[in-house]
């Protein structure tokens, strides 16, 4: 085990840093308290990230988040911008579930109206929204349609009447990727992703109903539509399912197969790229692109089930708006300004949730004085907090910050240590209801399997990535 207490420097409050040497590019730079980087320097992930900043036409800095945590080639929580003429792009810096992401939905109700009928909601939404890893789609798509979907994203979900043009305007990307291309996802990926469309999964994806605990920023909080405690929200995790890991799977052989000279230079395969010039980066982008436009889809989809359930139980009257919708996995192409120059650059973003600052293009117009909307979920069980983009996320992470609270320990090692009967009674202690798929797939998400979402919301806030605008605390959590 590497002591990493003699590489890292503190640089300022809560920001290390591994300067550039050997092969690296470009020093690293972590993001983490005290008592994170305790957790972190534990896994492999502090390597991984020093292995990405050795890829060529990597920009500025190799960047880790506070829930960093070890994944499949570049560490999750880790962001990290390449050059669009000298770079790459790799499947293993954006993951295997293309487009995981979560959306928040506010409520004109409060918790004295949802609190005794909890069981009724959750059982409602359970019933509603097929979970867990054989869970199938109620809809039944066309070759024709599931390109659609692929291709055009959200807008195929306004013309069947499964949105409101709102829900796009509040979306990254408006849920969107013009980039996407459905002939270059292959048709085992599309046979695992058409029964898919509008279902939870398993894993750490869940649907939960919250109430607003804590207000931070009063006047930001009520340009997104909240504006008490108690304000009862939903929110949705969710991503591209069997499809997008199909994809991920198909082009990391493709590239370690077409590109074995560059894989075999690397200090880890599982870092493969594809240079950004080759046919096989623009095939690949398309893919990408598509399943992120899945992704988005898959969100709608169970948004427009939660709206059905919360009519069937509250009634007509009740009304659920979409905050905002953001990918934790995802490469896409913007600019940013290194070394005084303005360059468009691949930034990979691999459970990391993107956060632009006031003023930006991109940001729906109701939020664009203030930032974009940063969702950020905890573990099951724990709080959830809203966040805004910040101009310092701009300059010092590629507009990025944490996506959630980062694993402590293997799903293997949850299930050793906890048990799902268990978690299920000491939730229901904290009156907080959960239906789930399986009882593996509680004991998989103990609390305790995660790091302390406080602290990295902490960090994000001090540090200026991200700036704190609300807790959310859950009532009842649905999971595959």
């Amino acid at each position: 085990m590497t002591d990493w207490d003699k590489k890292l420097k503190l640089i300022e409050k809560d920001v290390y840093e591994i300067a550039k040497e050997g092969n690296m590019q470009v020093p690293l730079k972590i993001f983490a308290s005290e008592k994170l980087i305790e957790k972190i320097k534990k896994d492999d992930s502090i390597q991984q990230g020093i292995n990405v900043a050795c890829l060529p036409g990597i920009q500025k800095q190799s960047i880790m988040m506070p829930d960093a945590h070890q994944g499949y080639g570049f560490p999750v929580g880790g962001v990290a911008a390449f050059d669009i003429e000298t770079g790459g792009i790799s499947p293993g810096g954006i993951g295997f579930d293309i487009n995981c992401g979560v959306r928040l939905l506010t409520t004109n109700l409060e918790r004295k109206d949802v609190e005794p009928k909890i069981k009724q909601i959750m059982n409602e939404l359970f019933n509603n929204i097929p979970c867990g890893v054989g869970g199938e789609s109620t809809l039944r798509l066309t070759d024709q349609e599931l390109d659609e979907v692929l291709n055009t994203g959200l807008d195929w979900t306004l013309k069947n009447g499964y949105a409101q043009k709102e829900d796009l305007e509040k979306c990254e990307e408006n849920g969107h990727m013009k980039t996407a291309d459905s002939s270059k996802v292959s048709q085992r990926a599309k046979s695992r992703g058409r029964k898919q469309l509008g279902t939870l999964g398993a894993g750490n994806h869940f649907v939960e109903v919250q109430i607003v605990d804590e207000i931070y920023d009063k006047e930001i909080a009520k340009i997104f539509g909240i504006t008490k405690k108690d304000q009862v929200v939903v929110m949705i995790h969710s991503g591209s399912r069997g499809l997008g890991h199909q994809v991920c799977s198909d082009y990391l052989r493709a590239i370690e197969d077409q590109f074995s000279d560059i894989v075999n230079k690397l200090p880890e395969k599982d870092l493969a790229y594809a240079p950004t010039n080759s046919k096989l980066a623009k095939d690949y982008l398309g893919a990408m692109s598509s399943s992120a436009n899945f992704g988005w889809c898959n969100r709608q989809l169970i948004t427009f089930y939660v709206r059905k359930a919360f009519n069937n139980t509250f009634g007509d009257k009740t009304k659920l708006n979409l905050v905002y919708d953001v990918a934790h996995n995802i490469a896409k192409v913007e600019e940013y300004k290194i070394d005084n120059e303005l360059k468009k650059l691949y930034v990979h973003r691999k459970g990391a949730t993107r956060a632009f600052g006031p003023g930006h293009k991109e940001i729906p117009k109701i939020y664009r004085d203030v930032g974009q909307p940063i969702i950020l979920p905890g573990s099951m069980g724990t709080a959830s907090y809203v966040l805004v983009g910040t101009d310092k996320a701009m300059n010092e992470t590629f507009s990025s910050t944490p996506h959630g609270a980062g694993r402590l320990m293997s799903r293997h090692e949850a299930n050793s240590l906890f048990t799902g009967e268990q978690i299920t009674k000491d939730l229901e202690k904290q009156k907080i209801y959960i239906k789930a798929a399986s009882v593996r797939g509680i004991s998989e998400e103990a609390p305790n399997a995660y790091k302390d979402v406080d602290e990295v919301v902490k960090v994000a806030d001090e540090v200026g990535i991200g700036k704190k605008i609300v807790r959310l605390r859950p009532l009842g959590v649905i999971k595959g």
